[in-house]
């Protein structure tokens, strides 16, 4: 089955004029192959304001002269590259021209490269550490840090993540996730885990609001590592050694509506059931602790010493 890669523009004006010229092409150049045999079309769309991205399929056929019948398989994707499958090549497009602009600027912040011990081994930005590999389907392996808040009722924080996010965009997840960053002298400090702890602390008051008088470093438990990779939407994915961080405390709360779009706290004899309710998936992190890990832990929120394991990385 061969392929046709649509890519849509971030502003109205521009997807228009894309979306258009790019179903003229298709028609002009494949129409008359279209009989002999089906087509998937993958539809890289980003932020389309106008249309529900429901009714792009119709369109297309619609635009094209197609027969609904004959899109056997209609793929929504959000993307910032366009691929022409068939010829297995790969044009990047600006992240800045697709993309939300604050989002797009963090990119370019540099994360610590590690090895599979999780030795530094230099810096990379964030945009090509979470850039799936069209070839190899690799992603470079980075650190990183998650963050499990409690309030003192033993509840536990649970956020979704905007739909401005470039990576797993409008998912549950964990309080925080995020990196230290190789530009932050402070952040590669290895010892006792110091420099993932500001950096959490940093990444808290951005994301949730926290002020940072109430999060000292110490008051995180540093509990292990986790090396886990996900290829996400097969442009943007994960691959990282992640230091679970876990901190009991009654906290003041502003989330940033760029990085966050809700908030909730969930009781333990009920995460099965709101996890069961959420409207959408859960990131792939946050997934494989809950599956592996967190109810352990969470049952034993006083007495985690027990279950620190700081030599060892657990291989996911």
């Amino acid at each position: 089955m061969s392929k046709l890669c649509i890519t849509i523009a971030r502003d109205t004006a521009a997807a228009k004029q894309l979306f258009y010229g790019q179903c003229c092409k298709i028609r002009d150049s494949k129409r008359s192959e279209l009989a002999a045999r089906p087509y998937e079309v993958s539809l890289l769309y980003l932020f389309w304001p106008t249309y529900e991205t429901s009714h792009l399929p119709k369109m297309l056929a619609l635009r094209c002269n197609w027969n609904l019948s004959t899109l056997r398989n209609i793929y929504a994707l959000r993307n910032c590259s366009t691929t022409a499958v068939d010829q297995q090549q790969q044009r990047q497009v600006p992240v800045e021209s697709v993309h939300d602009p604050l989002q797009a600027h963090a990119l370019k912040e540099q994360c610590i490269l590690v090895d599979a011990n999780d030795r530094a081994i230099g810096s990379a930005s964030k945009a090509d550490c979470h850039r799936v590999d069209p070839k190899t389907k690799d992603v470079r392996l980075h650190r990183a840090f998650s963050v499990f808040l409690f309030n003192s009722k033993g509840e536990m924080l649970v956020q979704k993540r905007s739909s401005h996010k470039i990576t797993f965009p409008n998912t549950y997840t964990n309080a925080c996730c995020s990196h230290p960053l190789h530009e932050i002298e402070q952040e590669r400090d290895e010892k006792n885990a110091m420099g993932i702890r500001l950096a959490a602390q940093r990444r808290l008051n951005y994301e949730l609001g926290i002020p940072t008088e109430e999060l000292r470093p110490e008051d995180f438990r540093y509990l292990t590592r986790i090396h886990y990779a996900d290829t996400g939407d097969g442009v943007w994915g994960e691959h990282e050694i992640d230091y679970i961080l876990f901190l009991q405390k009654d906290v003041t709360l502003n989330p940033n509506s760029n990085e966050v779009s809700e908030v909730r706290f969930l009781r333990r004899d009920k995460i099965d059931e709101a996890v069961a309710k959420f409207s959408a998936p859960l990131t792939p992190w946050f997934s494989l602790i809950l599956h592996h890990r967190l109810k352990l832990w969470w049952d034993n929120l006083n007495r985690l010493e027990q279950y620190e394991d700081l030599k060892n990385i657990q291989r996911f």
